[in-house]
């Protein structure tokens, strides 16, 4: 990640943790798929692949799709993909924010940092 991807990534991560705090569950996955995203648009850009657009979604999406991805990190891309329950919780056992650094970590090594 470029510095300016990086600080957006540490932001995503810091909002996610403060919505958590406040228990705010729903924003804090919202925020920590925006990191996670960013992450995944790094990678591609690594690559050389390019990026669908914005939308975190997408491109986690298409990183669960990609045929060379180790099984771990489809797994985790997965959880990102996931849809709420009616109780608006996560039907599988996942803690997101940890999930969008140990992610970048995979793609990017170092956390992601430059």
């Amino acid at each position: 990640m470029d510095d300016g991807e990086y600080q957006r990534f540490q932001r995503e991560l810091e909002r996610a943790e403060s919505a958590r705090a406040a228990k705010n569950e729903g924003m804090a996955r919202v925020c920590a798929r925006r990191a996670a995203g960013l992450a995944v648009s790094a990678y591609f850009r690594q690559r050389g692949l390019s990026s669908l657009g914005p939308s975190a979604y997408d491109n986690l999406r298409r990183l669960a799709a990609l045929p060379d991805v180790p099984e771990q990190v489809r797994q985790v891309a997965e959880h990102f993909l996931v849809r709420i329950t009616p109780e608006h919780t996560l039907p599988v056992e996942a803690d997101l924010i940890a999930e969008a650094r140990w992610l970048a970590v995979q793609l990017l090594g170092d956390g992601g940092s430059r």
